[in-house]
């Protein structure tokens, strides 16, 4: 390949990337998320918290309630950790294999990736809780 070849071929190569740089740059600046503060609606069966870009970076969280005797439903983390907050009540987190974890108001359960799970009230009155969850991959 001659000289002059090579330098025109760089020279093209140089203008589509500057060609792409110029339509990056000239795009809206990506939405930043923002700190604010979001209300638990009291009284309600489940209130979304974060959902996710472009609200927030990675985190979804939600608030839950549930009543005596109730379940979330079998479910599976998949590809996120998951944090879960006691506010009020007593349960139990029940796993895959069957072996259950009691949680109770003031504690906090942390549940890895690909964890099959459900959640339960097993107390007399309300189960409420707050979860957060990240994803990993």
């Amino acid at each position: 390949m001659s000289p002059k070849i090579r330098l025109a071929s760089l020279a093209t190569l140089a203008a589509l990337i500057l060609t792409g740089l110029a339509v990056i740059w000239a795009q809206e600046p990506a939405a930043r998320p923002v700190t604010k503060i979001i209300k638990i609606e009291e009284g309600q069966e489940y209130t979304r918290l974060l959902g996710g870009p472009p609200e927030n970076l990675v985190l979804r969280s939600g608030a839950v309630t549930l009543q005596q005797g109730k379940t979330v439903g079998k479910h599976s983390t998949e590809s996120y950790e998951e944090l879960i907050i006691v506010l009020e009540g007593q349960g139990s987190m029940i796993l895959s294999d069957g072996k259950q974890l009691e949680i109770k108001m003031g504690t906090a359960l942390y549940c890895p990736p690909d964890t099959e799970h459900d959640v339960k009230n097993t107390g007399s009155g309300p189960l409420t809780y707050i979860y957060v969850v990240a994803k990993t991959r």
